[in-house]
Parts: structure tokens; sequence; C-alpha cells
């Protein structure tokens, strides 16, 4: 874990006295409302009864995903699942004895299997034992494509080569050809393979927005580049390393045009919805960091109260103070600009450059 914030400007790192919120901030959920990872009003109740050691609402909840071939939420539902089960292992068993052909405890057993050795030194070998699980569930469904998902961080995690990961990529994009998880997995992989080349990375992240439809989750890659680029890391979830030094190799235009896809994105669902919250606190952060305080201001109020540990817990051991530090320092500069503007002659635009006529 790195230094609390240690990859915020200083001026964010500065102060981390309690501040009373900017008047600008009025209509925002109070910091005692925001909510770190809250499910939806799908998840939760599957949630509730897994904690009374009840499987039977995940299981209609998985399935129902298979049925209206609802990828993305059966991805992110499996990933919740399989985070409940570490904690306790005898729900999840008593649901694979009940029902051990059942596609969808196949599918959190193979998550789980993953999560569960991810950060072992022996993590190579250890995933190779995980294969057949993680076949057993591709053989589940043959149209899902989360277990190629999860093949692909396995190929990760178990220093696969490039050709059986072309084998494993070709295979996910012929079910679900623009399945963000599988887009992720692919592009950590391919930063994996490439020694982190940002370049190289955002490259395919950009292809892939490109072919994208404009309501496709893929249209936030880029902006996860842009965060990798930011970071001088690989991203959330299993593996991330710590910053290592190198500085960014994307041109700032890059970067901004990646956040102003993300944005487009970002606009076209409701504000204070669960379903975007990560893409939104993902993209705010790579706002911050651009210092677009503007655009930082309104995807904090597009987030509402639903803070999300990633990408927070790469910065601290308690994600939802750093959420809510950062909250409060986005308002405190929109305050400090507002009050630059109303005495410099010259307005800054949103990039941070002298406003001119075609800014608007």
């Amino acid at each position: 874990m790195v230094d609390t914030m240690a990859l915020l400007p200083p001026f964010i790192r500065a102060s981390r006295m309690p501040r009373k919120p900017s008047r600008l901030a009025r209509g925002l959920p109070g910091d005692d409302e925001v909510l770190l990872d809250a499910p939806d009003d799908r998840l939760g109740p599957a949630l509730v009864a897994a904690a009374q050691g009840q499987y039977g609402a995940a299981s209609a909840l998985l399935t129902a995903t298979r049925a209206n071939t609802d990828w993305e939420n059966r991805d992110r539902y499996a990933r919740r699942l399989a985070a409940f089960a570490r904690a306790r292992g005898e729900w999840y068993e008593a649901w694979r004895a009940a029902a051990p052909h059942d596609p969808d405890a196949l599918l959190v057993g193979a998550q789980l299997a993953v999560d569960r050795v991810w950060r072992s030194p022996a993590r190579a070998e250890l995933l190779r034992e995980v294969s057949p699980l993680i076949t057993a569930a591709a053989h589940g469904d043959l149209r899902d494509p989360v277990p190629w998902r999860i093949a692909l961080d396995h190929a990760r995690g178990s220093n696969a080569g490039h050709r059986y990961f072309e084998e494993l990529w070709e295979a996910a994009v012929r079910r679900a050809p623009h399945h963000y998880g599988c887009h992720v997995a692919a592009m950590r992989y391919l930063a994996s393979a490439w020694q982190g080349s940002l370049p190289a990375c955002f490259d395919f992240a950009e292809m892939a927005a490109q072919d994208a439809p404009a309501d496709s989750l893929v249209q936030a890659l880029p902006a996860r580049a842009a965060f990798s680029c930011l970071t001088d890391g690989p991203g959330d979830g299993p593996a991330d390393s710590p910053a290592d030094g190198r500085g960014p190799e994307i041109p700032r235009e890059r970067l901004d045009a990646a956040a102003d896809r993300a944005i487009a994105l970002s606009a076209r669902f409701p504000a204070d919805d669960p379903w975007p919250a990560e893409v939104r606190n993902k993209l705010m952060y790579v706002l911050v960091r651009l210092e677009r305080w503007t655009d930082a201001a309104e995807q904090l109020r597009k987030i509402g109260p639903y803070a999300t540990s990633f990408p927070w817990e790469r910065f601290s051991d308690d994600p939802l103070a750093g959420f809510l530090e950062i909250r409060h320092e986005i308002w405190d500069r929109i305050r400090d600009e507002a009050r630059h503007q109303t005495t410099s002659p010259h307005p800054r635009s949103e990039h941070g450059e002298r406003a001119r006529s075609g800014d608007h």
C-alpha cells in the first residue's frame, strides 16, 4: 500500500483537518450520508439473504443476468458475491453442495478461487491449480463472457504466454464484443506483457472505445488508461503494484480526450446512481489530477452518495475518508478559482490555460 494520498498533488495532501463544506457544495449529501460500495437494489437483498446463510437470492440474481444477457451486471455481482464468500466460506460451500452444476455457483466459485490466491507469493503456481474451476464455469453457460474475463485475469497472474492470451481474448469478444470487464482484464494483461508501455495501452483503449456503442462502459476505457498513466500503476484489483516513479508518457491532449469521452458516458446515466459510480469515482480522480476542477465538481454531483473503494483504496487505507477529503478539496479549489477570476483580467479555461474565443 502506498503512503496515504501519496499520488495526489501536494495541494491535495497539504490539509487533512476536517473542514466545513463550502457553500458551493450545497445540495450534496453530508459526509455521514456517503456510502462506500453500496449495492444496487438487486444486489442488496441478495447480500442480506447471504448474511442470513441463504443462497437462493444470489442464485436467482445471477440466473436473471444470464436470462437477460446482462453481462456487465453479472460480472460485478459475481465479484461482490465472491468477496462475500471470502468472509463467509460456509455460505458458498452450502450453495455449491446443493447445486454442484449450477452455472452461477460455478462462476462465483471460479472468482473466489482466483481471489483467494492472488496475493500469495506462490500465486502463479497456485493459479494453475485453479484452472479447472474456470473451465467448469465457462462450460456452465457457453454464452457467458464473465468466465473468460476471469480467465484473462488468470492468464496475467500465472504469466501465461501471449498466444494463450490471444485465444482467451478471441473467445471473450466472440461472446460479448464490448464487455467492459474483459477489456479491462485484457488491457492489464497487455500492460504487464508490454512492461507497462502506456502508449500501447492507450492505443488499445482508444481503439476499443472507438468501436464500442456510445452507451457502452468501454467508452470509459481510455480514462482507465489515463488513470494508469497518472498513477504509474496498472489499476485496481488483483496484483496492483505501487508507483515506480515513471513519468507520464502520454501527451496532455490525449489525457484530456480520454476524460472527455468518459464525461460524455457519465452524462448518459442519471445522477445518484450506483451503477456508474465506479466509473465516475475513477473519472473524478483523473480530472483532479488534470486540475479540471469544474469538471471534477460536476462528476462529484453526479456521484452523490456513492463512493467506491476503487480508486481511493490505491491511496489510503481508508478509501471512504480519502474520497471525502478529495470532495472537500474540490470545492475549496472551485471557491479559490472563483475568487481568482474576480480579480484576474485573464480568466482561465477548464484545461488550465488562458481562455480564448475557441474555449467556449
